[in-house]
């Protein structure tokens, strides 16, 4: 029978035992355990500290090229959207700081006038019942009150952004397609944005509602959850279509660490919008800015719509040779990259 002082004799077993081990391991495996593990810990330092080495090296000359490129930019840009009208279209989740520098660089720079931003919302993308029907109501009211003939056969998403993109756009003049003088303040358009606004579909900043030339559209900063399938990134192909459609030229701006798989940028190139919109991968990084409006120009200029950017879907780092006030450009196509496998 198992009684008391078996257990007591298990225990100080079990603690003898221990105590032999560190004892052992104490003295005689101290040493050769000892060198191998500070052999160990020599090697794994040395590694770290390289790879430091080479961060710091590779962030330094990332500092560099952005100075570089930030100096550069007034004469890279100097008046190429003289004359032109941007609107900033933004998706949820679209950096703020991407927009200003975008804005900062068609104004100051590229001699554009913005005239305002349009910011989507969530509720623009959800595709919940009560939220469709809501904004099919909405559609329908705009399209009558501005006798709008709603495409048939589309999403009710991509209904608001006919209505949205025939009002608040227009074609340059003397081309194809122009329906009213770009600049121009319009009381049926800043009638038709509010509607929006007050279901909660958008917010408007500046003054949207004077025709633009130009769009930029800028895309989240974050990939949405449900990739390729997500309601914020199918639905925005036909957004961006309906801003092509309407406009001079529209861009696609999205940002180095949401540029890959799944993301905004890659749904779009990989969609029927790449033969209208050019994309660019990278304008959270002044040259990506840069490239952005630079394909503004290169697409006014008769260019063709292209992917620019540093990801594996870029077909260009940027428009070659590079835009002129009055100069045909066109795509690299020496500039062209391997996709990454």
């Amino acid at each position: 029978m198992i009684d008391f002082r078996y257990h007591l004799v298990s225990i100080v077993a079990v603690f003898l035992a221990l105590a032999i081990g560190i004892v052992l391991g104490s003295t005689e495996l101290q040493g050769p355990t000892y060198n191998l593990l500070n052999q160990t810990t020599a090697k794994l330092q040395h590694e770290y500290d390289q790879a430091s080495s080479q961060r710091d090296a590779a962030q330094q000359q990332a500092d560099l090229g952005e100075n570089y490129a930030q100096a550069v930019q007034p004469v890279v840009l100097h008046n190429l959207l003289a004359g032109q009208r941007l609107l900033i279209v933004t998706e949820p989740g679209a950096p703020a700081s991407v927009v200003t520098a975008i804005s900062n660089a068609a104004a100051q720079d590229a001699g554009a006038t913005v005239t305002g931003q349009i910011a989507l919302q969530s509720k623009f993308f959800d595709d919940s019942d009560t939220t469709l029907a809501g904004l099919n109501q909405t559609n329908l009211a705009m399209a009558q009150a501005d006798g709008i003939v709603l495409n048939t056969g589309t999403t009710y998403q991509q209904q608001a952004a006919q209505v949205i993109a025939s009002e608040i756009l227009s074609k340059a003049s003397g081309q194809p397609g122009t329906t009213s003088s770009a600049g121009q303040p319009d009381t049926n358009a800043q009638t038709m944005l509010s509607a929006y606004a007050s279901e909660g579909f958008l917010t408007t900043s500046g003054q949207p509602s004077a025709r633009a030339t130009l769009t930029v559209l800028v895309t989240a900063q974050s990939a949405p959850p449900g990739g390729s399938a997500d309601p914020l990134d199918q639905l925005l192909v036909p957004v961006a279509e309906e801003l092509a459609a309407n406009s001079s030229a529209t861009v696609a701006a999205g940002v180095t660490t949401n540029s890959g798989a799944g993301s905004p940028i890659a749904v779009l190139r990989g969609s029927s919008a790449a033969s209208k919109v050019s994309t660019v991968d990278n304008a959270d990084l002044v040259i990506g800015q840069s490239v952005a409006i630079q394909a503004l120009a290169a697409l006014l200029e008769g260019g063709s719509p292209a992917s620019y950017g540093i990801e594996s879907g870029a077909s260009a780092v940027a428009p070659n040779p590079a835009p002129t006030a009055g100069a045909s450009v066109s795509p690299s196509a020496t500039a062209s990259k391997k996709n990454k496998k």
